[in-house]
């Protein structure tokens, strides 16, 4: 039962997916189960990716079959539909990273800027540049393969929720720790957590490889595993450490890399 809590918890923490009422007063509150509750940081994308790869596979199906037009709109509606599950949660951290880590190279100054609740030239245009590459991207592959594009979607969404997590195992925790909404996350992440995330990717990629055969995922763990390598380098260079809109960008940023590694295993 505290599994199905903590699991419930992080529903409620990234997502927009209502846990109210008596389900809310039933899961409860503390720093201590938020902090738990990150293991299942995955599990959510496990959720967030089975309701945006559902919406994706059914446009397909329903959209115009002979026009190739037909994947770029099921790509940008699918997307719509994940940033209203999270809420834009992940891309405001893209945004705050950018305008800091663009406006200034000096870290103090950089993280000064990631506090404003404002939007800046560097972040709008970050955002812009990775919906826009998660899209077209898509869209690509969609037209090539379909299936590819709806099971990539479903994947992506675990993974990239994964990779995250173990920036607050490799990096210390920075800047305002008092203000931050990652306060319960600055304390490392313990290993049982960590090990509970990893097997939730682990079970995904089992299931879709037996039920699929989709030898292509390979590409697109690739592709997100040196996103990954880039940012940690990135944030452990620039930042000495990770804030909480470090762990949104990192997610933003290695789901676009997914799916540029599955358009190139198509190639």
């Amino acid at each position: 039962m505290q599994f199905i809590r903590h699991y419930l918890l992080a529903v409620q923490f990234f997502t927009r997916i209502p846990v109210t009422g008596r389900l809310a007063a039933w899961v409860g509150y503390s720093p201590q189960m938020l902090r738990a509750s990150a293991a299942h940081f995955p599990g959510v994308g496990v959720l967030v990716g089975a309701l945006v790869a559902g919406l994706t596979a059914l446009l397909l199906v329903f959209l115009p079959q002979a026009s190739p037009l037909s994947p770029l709109v099921a790509a940008v509606l699918g997307t719509v539909f994940s940033v209203m599950l999270t809420g834009a949660f992940h891309e405001d951290g893209l945004a705050d990273i950018a305008d800091g880590l663009g406006g200034s190279p000096n870290r103090e100054r950089a993280l000064e800027i990631m506090k404003d609740s404002r939007v800046g030239a560097f972040g709008a245009i970050a955002v812009v540049l990775v919906l826009f590459a998660k899209v077209s991207l898509l869209a690509l592959v969609g037209d090539v393969n379909p299936e590819v594009m709806v099971v990539g979607i479903f994947v992506a969404h675990v993974a990239s929720r994964t990779f995250p997590l173990l920036l607050i195992r490799l990096l210390p925790h920075v800047g305002d720790v008092a203000g931050s909404k990652s306060k319960p996350l600055a304390d490392q992440i313990t290993g049982l957590s960590l090990f509970i995330a990893i097997l939730w990717l682990f079970m995904v990629l089992a299931f879709v490889f037996i039920v699929y055969d989709a030898i292509y995922l390979i590409a697109g763990m690739a592709a997100a595993s040196v996103a990954f390598w880039y940012m940690w380098r990135l944030f452990s260079k620039r930042l000495q450490g990770f804030t909480g809109d470090c762990l949104g960008a990192t997610q933003q940023v290695c789901e676009a890399a997914f799916y540029l590694g599955l358009a190139l295993s198509l190639a």
